[in-house]
């Protein structure tokens, strides 16, 4: 016999992506009827789409040769 109150609520939501379109689904958030708004979905986003990310560009190497890069170890006579 299972346990009563021990699961959340389980019910039909709207979900709204980032072009407008709905479709309905299960889902424990919000409440029956709920509109969830999804600013990112995966129509729009670079790990659904393909694009590339920008992660090289401020990373500590970067830094570090931004900082550093000009100097060098050769001792000069």
């Amino acid at each position: 016999m299972m346990k009563k109150d021990t699961h959340p609520d389980y019910h039909m939501i709207n979900v709204e992506m980032t072009d407008g379109t709905t479709f309905q689904t299960r889902s424990t958030w919000g409440s029956e009827g709920d509109t969830l708004h999804l600013d990112i979905d995966p129509k729009t986003h670079p790990a659904w789409t393909g694009g590339t990310r920008r992660a090289s560009e401020g990373g500590r190497v970067a830094r570090f040769n931004k900082r550093f890069g000009g100097l060098s170890l050769n001792k000069k006579d």
